[in-house]
């Protein structure tokens, strides 16, 4: 019994983790998924709504289902697209996903 007791009280003790240390690892996991994820995500979000504020008549644009048209007449949130001849379509604002840059033919 004495020798167990010997054995107890000369094992080294294990020190308590500090929080510091238990919370660090996941402190790493947010900084880098805020500058992988969130930081990217508010860019583009930024440059979207610079680009439907800068949106004027005579535009071609390409909408999120895919139309792609020329931008005839501007109410408040109602963009209204040409997409063909005498054809215009109502489209909310938001609902344009990209203005097509002209292409210059370098001849």
């Amino acid at each position: 019994m004495e020798s167990l007791a010997w054995a107890q009280a000369t094992t080294p003790t294990v020190p308590a983790p500090s929080p510091l240390g238990m919370l660090l690892p996941f402190i790493l996991i947010l900084f880098v998924f805020y500058f992988l994820v969130l930081l990217p995500q508010q860019r583009k979000q930024k440059e979207h709504k610079k680009m439907l504020d800068e949106l004027k008549v005579g535009d071609k644009i390409v909408t999120v289902g895919g139309v792609v048209g020329q931008v005839e007449k501007i109410k408040d949130n109602i963009v209204t697209v040409k997409v063909g001849e005498g054809v215009s379509i109502d489209f909310l604002r938001n609902a344009i996903s990209q203005v097509v840059k002209p292409q210059n033919s370098g001849k």
